[in-house]
């Protein structure tokens, strides 16, 4: 990795930008190389690549506090477990994952009188893994498929999950003969108390293995890279959370699997804000199509559709594509893509130019009333080129 180029340096910020402002960098750079705007340009389309590989690790915080301590190596998936793609900045996850039953063991495995002891054997559901996926603006308004590698709490395959290596079986614990309990008596001013905890030796389970797994050292189960084929549902907004039932940490004594929960990052595009399920846009015209109307060519997700718009069209004016926006992520319905109108307006003028529109401006109705040069009263009543009066 050592041939990649700074984050940093590839959107133009410096480490102390803000989350806001490396948005705003990367929009930038990607309406800047984006294919569409720079069709067979294949160093375009590097650096749009690289563009989408830097704000991925730089809007992420926990991905972007790696990359800032160590550089691509904090960030490469070889070096971590959980990558799967991207981080989730919403929640932090980076693809840490804890057993929920070994926390309440560590509480409650010798509670007072065994009453409150929870039972090493029972069967203890397992814990669920929080990993995060970047995507593009249209993944997340189309769907797609994503592999996720994660790490994944597994029954050890060596020994099917009994802790003990291959030839040989788990023995009842001498100290405590097999019920996982032991009684102790304790004399004082009151009388002798006696009290039942777990074993200590045994942890409650009432069995001992002498010779442990080599490969999971008697736990049973082990940690190990998965992959994970994962269905994003069309229309998810960037933030949100979906889960993958049984996909998490593999349960206890034959307990229920956790889940995997997946956070999604959706990258801004360089066009298009979405809004709810609605989708804005800009379209840019000049100042003769406002006027005269004309056939448009609009961008939309699902490609460019023809929009014809009307004689006398304004600046700021907005039409709806109907259905065009983004799916709704329940499977009802579709958003509308709007459209906005931006006039451009020419800076530099030729003579001849500047004569063709005074005279259309005359033609239309002479000065604008708001003139400082016109005289009073002249004018009051006309509709001129660069201003209307309104009755």
């Amino acid at each position: 990795m050592a041939d990649k180029r700074d984050c940093y340096e590839i959107l133009g910020v410096d480490k102390n930008a803000t989350e806001d402002e490396i948005k705003k960098a990367y929009r930038k750079k990607a309406k800047q190389y984006h294919p569409d705007l720079n069709p067979g340009d294949k160093e375009a389309e590097a650096k749009f690549k690289e563009a989408n590989e830097a704000y991925e690790i730089l809007s992420n915080p926990d991905k972007k506090a790696k990359y800032d301590r160590f550089g691509y190596a904090g960030v490469d998936p070889s070096y971590g477990a959980g990558q799967g793609g991207g981080g989730f900045s919403g929640g932090g996850f980076g693809g840490m994952d804890f057993d929920l039953g070994d926390i309440f063991s560590s509480f409650f495995g010798g509670g007072f009188g065994g009453s409150q002891r929870v039972n090493p054997n029972a069967p203890q559901r397992g814990s669920d893994i929080q990993v995060g996926v970047t995507i593009s603006f249209e993944e997340a308004a189309k769907g797609c498929k994503r592999t996720l590698d994660i790490q994944r709490i597994e029954v050890c395959d060596e020994c099917s999950g009994s802790g003990a290596a291959k030839g040989t079986t788990t023995q009842t614990c001498p100290d405590c003969n097999g019920r996982g309990q032991v009684s102790t008596q304790q004399r004082t001013p009151f009388g002798i108390i006696q009290s039942t905890k777990a074993c200590p030796r045994c942890g409650g389970k009432g069995t001992i293995i002498p010779t442990p797994c080599n490969k999971c050292k008697g736990k049973g189960r082990i940690r190990r890279p998965v992959k994970v084929d994962v269905n994003i549902p069309a229309g998810i907004d960037d933030g949100q959370v979906f889960s993958m039932r049984g996909q998490g940490n593999r349960g206890i004594n034959g307990g229920p699997a956790g889940d995997l929960r997946v956070g999604v990052n959706v990258r801004p595009h360089p066009f298009f804000e979405r809004d709810g399920y609605n989708v804005w846009c800009e379209v840019t015209i000049s100042f003769a199509q406002a006027a005269l109307g004309d056939e448009l060519l609009v961008p939309t997700l699902d490609g460019k559709v023809k929009y014809s718009i009307p004689p006398g069209t304004q600046p700021g004016d907005v039409f709806k594509l109907r259905d065009r926006g983004i799916p709704n992520v329940n499977g009802r319905g579709r958003g509308d893509q709007l459209v906005k109108i931006v006039v451009d307006i020419p800076r530099k003028l030729t003579q001849r130019q500047k004569e063709l529109i005074k005279e259309l401006n005359n033609e239309l109705g002479g000065k604008s009333p708001f003139s400082a040069n016109n005289t009073p009263g002249e004018n009051d009543d006309k509709k001129g080129f660069f201003g209307k009066k309104k009755k």
